[in-house]
């Protein structure tokens, strides 16, 4: 019994001895952790991960697990972010031939066409542009375009209210003879003949179709005007396109001298600046289909708002992602734009009507980019209470302010999406930055097994095509106010210039990829579904913010779906 416990002592006495050893080294080793963490340089906050951008999978620590770093900086010194490649070899021409004879000469007598545009100020937009052009094929009077007024948002303006009509009038006195209201018929109010005519409509469409009821009947109305010209028409008419959409089309003074106001006091806050047109309301989710990772209470908020419309059949969620037709989220655009070189320092310019989820949903998208502004942020509310009652005229400030835009970014390629797009390429190819949903959706699903560079490498690679650069839309190809190719002239003086120097015409990279980003489906878009006409019942049910939402949501008996909750 006595020798287990002598050497239970013994080992015991042992271990007492090298409590000292033990305490000395633990002091050293702490002592080398502080001098290390006081010496070791700080992390560079570049590649720091942002709030809420975290996710399971990239650069591999010592147990195996990875994280999707966001950087801060946008990293990219290749490309310049602000303007566009070779757009100084580009430029907007709308000037008619010497075989377009001038309005006197054709415009013949008795022969009037009034017009009835559909949808808020963007589809509206579209409409009075083709309006001109389709008085110009039937040799008529144009009668100033009447505007929706009687749509969802109930917007009372007329034309004058949103554009200046005298400009409007005198700009295009040489194209088209325009009044402003019916001649009276024997002393009375006349009535015209109303009618409508099909979705892109060729100029012998117009000539069969609506020229014998006008020679009849002398005056004829078209109603729910938008989108009734053809894509391709002659190249003339073309340009007359150009310049009613590009130069008659001007916003009145009021909204104009708000618009500049807004867009100074960005200037203000930095000397450039990115607009984002985000489209992510709940009616535009609801009609798009799609799926957003908000589980099952999504789907049932969504499905409630789709039952409004009484035939839209179920989308299938996964199927739509794939062909392009689902908008990026807010977090999506986020990631899009720093993949694409745009580091967290960068001001955006919002325009967004209600977005679905609020607060929670842009919170990413805020995290990615803090200086985050909008009309409603920059103004103050008593400058904005002329405009607030009117959707189209709010629409009109966020038009402004995105047009003037160092870089415009559209989540969908919708109504304001496609006019701006057009617009900014023929006013200098400004950068016009549409997502590539096709493709991007892939890797947005799988970014948690990519690094951050690799991921942004495939989104810079993916984009080509999309960035709004000279020539990466083949012509003819896609809607004419998205591409108006025939009202973009090369500048040969500043090309030859160039090739003096250079030896060889400078290469687009955009020119190529956009033959396989955009050669298929060309007229199929997120936001258009499989069938043109539906019926719609949305009196007075939702409880949705009144500024950029300017789409159609009439309810007239014929209303198309596939332009609905477009602008």
């Amino acid at each position: 019994m006595a020798i287990p416990r002598r050497r239970h002592h013994h080992h015991h006495s042992r271990f007492r001895r090298l409590i000292p050893a033990i305490s000395s080294i633990s002091g050293s080793l702490l002592l080398l952790f502080l001098l290390f963490s006081l010496f070791a340089p700080s992390p560079d906050d570049d590649n720091d991960p942002l709030p809420g951008t975290r996710h399971d999978s990239v650069n591999d620590d010592a147990d195996g697990v990875r994280e999707f770093r966001v950087p801060n900086n946008g990293g990219v010194n290749d490309r310049e972010l602000f303007r566009s490649r070779n757009s100084k070899f580009y430029y907007g021409c709308s000037e008619p031939s010497d075989n377009f004879p001038s309005a006197g000469a054709v415009t013949r007598p008795n022969r009037y066409l009034v017009i009835v545009t559909s949808g808020g100020l963007n589809q509206q937009r579209t409409g009075i542009t083709d309006a001109v052009v389709a008085a110009r094929i039937l040799n008529a009077t144009l009668v100033v375009p009447k505007l929706d007024t009687k749509s969802y948002w109930r917007d009372s303006s007329n034309f004058s209210e949103i554009f200046n009509l005298d400009w409007f009038i005198s700009q295009l006195a040489n194209d088209v003879k325009i009044i402003k209201q019916l001649p009276l018929k024997s002393g009375q109010p006349w009535i015209p003949y109303h009618m409508r005519v099909p979705r892109k409509c060729s100029e012998r469409c117009y000539t069969t179709r609506v020229l014998p009821h006008i020679l009849k009947k002398h005056a004829v109305q078209l109603s729910k005007f938008d989108y009734r010209l053809a894509n391709k028409i002659s190249n003339d008419l073309q340009k007359l396109r150009c310049r009613t959409n590009y130069h008659a089309l001007k916003f009145t003074d009021p909204i104009l001298e708000m618009g500049r106001k807004l867009i100074h006091r960005m200037r203000v806050k930095n000397r450039r600046y990115i607009a984002l047109h985000l489209r992510f309301e709940p009616d535009m989710l609801a009609f798009s289909g799609c799926d957003y990772g908000g589980g099952e209470k999504e789907r049932i908020e969504l499905g409630k708002i789709r039952k409004r419309w009484k035939t839209l059949h179920n989308n299938n969620p996964d199927r739509g992602r794939r062909q392009g037709k689902c908008p990026l989220t807010p977090e999506e655009v986020g990631l899009m734009l720093r993949a694409l070189g745009y580091g967290q320092d960068v001001h955006i310019y919002v325009a967004s009507g209600e977005v679905y989820g609020g607060e929670e949903t842009l919170a990413p998208l805020k995290a990615l980019f803090p200086n985050f502004h909008s009309k409603d942020t920059i103004a103050r509310k008593e400058e904005l209470a002329p405009f607030s009652p009117f959707s189209s005229r709010m629409a009109a400030l966020d038009f402004i302010v995105c047009d003037e835009s160092d870089v415009f970014v559209t989540n969908n390629n919708g109504n304001m999406a496609k006019i701006l797009a057009g617009r900014r390429r023929y006013f200098g190819h400004k950068p016009t930055i549409r997502p590539n949903a096709k493709k991007l959706y892939k890797l947005f699903f799988s970014r948690n097994n990519m690094t951050w560079e690799e991921f942004a490498s495939r989104i810079r690679k993916q984009q080509i095509g999309f960035m709004g650069e000279p020539m990466e839309v083949r012509s003819g190809r896609g809607e004419f106010h998205e591409n108006p190719s025939t009202c973009i002239c090369e500048d040969s003086e500043a090309l030859a210039k160039w090739q003096s120097g250079k030896g060889n015409k400078p290469k687009d990279e955009n020119t190529e990829a956009s033959v396989d980003a955009q050669g298929v489906d060309d007229e199929l878009e997120w936001s258009e579904p499989d069938f043109e006409e539906d019926t719609v019942n949305l009196q007075g049910n939702l409880p949705l913010n009144r500024t950029t939402l300017d789409y159609d949501l009439s309810s007239t008996d014929e209303p198309e779906l596939d332009e609905m909750l477009a602008d």
